[in-house]
């Protein structure tokens, strides 16, 4: 098994502006998933309005990665990415406004990609069993875009997003 590490940079509405800037850089393929796709894939029955479905997590529940609450927020950026042929890879999201972001601040975490659930299930394991402050934001589970994806803050405050990449 191979593990990736990849920048995955954070915003507040300025994620698919700044994807579009670093493929403008760097080349590459752009892909971006909003918070109204995201609804969709999970089966909310307004993808348009998160807020007004039932199966959308409060706006306090910032352990669910699908917590945009504001309907204006559905087309920021979920999840996004650029990836080009030399190598350069960087992820994006746009923090919804229900969870504590400050420019330069939350700024990023730290995405560690692979292709075994074993593997990725071993590093999670050890990153969230940190008996001295690790704290679990969103547990190691299947998710619609990915087949395990999981959120820790470890104890000198670094988000890690672990997950195994779903085949396209």
């Amino acid at each position: 098994m191979s593990l990736t590490t990849t920048p995955h940079l954070n915003f507040r509405g300025d994620a698919r502006a700044a994807l579009d800037f670093y493929q403008s850089v760097f080349g590459g393929r752009a892909t971006v998933v909003t918070y109204a796709d995201a609804a969709a894939a999970s089966g909310l029955t307004d993808a348009n309005n998160p807020a007004d479905t039932p199966n959308t997590p409060d706006a306090t529940d910032t352990a669910d990665a699908n917590n945009a609450t504001d309907p204006a927020e559905g087309q920021w950026v979920m999840w996004g990415e650029v990836v080009a042929a030399d190598g350069f890879r960087v992820m994006a999201h746009d923090v919804p406004s229900g969870m504590p972001w400050e420019h330069g601040h939350n700024s990023f975490f730290v995405s560690v990609r692979g292709d075994d659930t074993e593997e990725i299930g071993a590093r999670w394991d050890r990153l969230a069993a940190d008996a001295t402050g690790s704290t679990v934001l969103h547990p190691l589970a299947p998710a619609p875009w990915a087949a395990l994806y999981g959120m820790v803050r470890d104890r000198f405050g670094v988000v890690w997003v672990l997950d195994v990449v779903s085949p396209r």
